[in-house]
């Protein structure tokens, strides 16, 4: 029986979705709390690789259980096998078609960042820091750059095991709330590091040390050299991604809660 599983995680707890020999992975904890209750190895497909430190509102996951269980079951009797941070928020039986990874049709990310003289402590870990404030309305405008369909290679960590660097981004904005600000993008599918190494850019912009005719070169010459450094992962969150309504899967998407800064 195939199912699909919602999670939510503080990455901090993690290296990342993707299993490691050490055991680390979010990966490792759903499947070793899914085998506590199917009592046989399970193994899970997400919608999003995200890497170590990088949270998640919805991460949409599919595995192949090998017994029947209650519904109950893959929730309340999984979450008491996962660690703290990290939980099954939903579990549905699906269609064998489905594919959390290859049948997703967008992703959707946000990055908050805390833009203060003094750094975050009691955020510590679940938002981004600048040291100084910044052009919230310079760093929107320059996102029309960005939207589009457009070779990100400028924007690709060189580990990057996609096949194409051609992505479409649907949505790129950036808005201030106080002292936090929230990056939102949507795509049909990103690269590694793109979103953190994009926040880096806009952050140049933000700060006055660029303009959005030098995020246009930069996106146009394709040369990861020419970009700013990848961006801390501390304020970036999975928030979810798209399927076929013919799938009848609960919501998909799930927002980040903004935090009082």
């Amino acid at each position: 029986m195939r199912l699909a599983l919602a999670l939510e995680y503080d990455g901090r707890a993690f290296c990342g979705w993707q299993s490691q020999s050490s055991g680390c992975a979010v990966q490792d904890a759903l499947e070793r709390a899914l085998q506590a209750v199917a009592g046989a190895p399970v193994s899970a497909v997400a919608a999003g690789r995200t890497d170590a430190g990088v949270h998640a509102t919805a991460q949409v996951v599919h595995v192949d259980a090998p017994a029947e269980r209650p519904a109950t079951a893959w929730v309340r009797g999984v979450n008491a096998s996962l660690p703290a941070p990290v939980a099954v928020l939903w579990a549905q039986p699906v269609d064998a078609a489905f594919h959390a990874r290859f049948a997703a049709t967008a992703r959707h990310y946000s990055y908050l960042l805390l833009q203060r003289s003094a750094r975050p402590a009691l955020l510590a870990g679940r938002v981004g820091w600048y040291h100084r404030p910044l052009d919230a309305a310079a760093m929107d405008d320059a996102c029309g750059v960005l939207r589009g369909t457009h070779d990100f290679s400028a924007f690709r960590a060189a580990e990057c095991q996609a096949r194409s660097p051609v992505k479409t981004l649907h949505r790129a904005s950036v808005a201030a709330d106080g002292p936090l600000l929230r990056f939102d993008f949507s795509a049909d599918a990103f690269l590694h590091h793109m979103i953190r190494n994009l926040v880096g850019a806009l952050v140049r912009i933000g700060a006055g040390k660029a303009d959005a005719a030098w995020l246009a070169r930069v996106l146009a010459d394709r040369d990861r050299r020419q970009a700013p450094a990848t961006f801390a992962p501390d304020g970036l969150y999975f928030t979810g991604a798209d399927y076929d309504a013919r799938f009848g899967l609960p919501p998909t998407r799930r927002d980040i809660a903004v935090p009082v800064a």
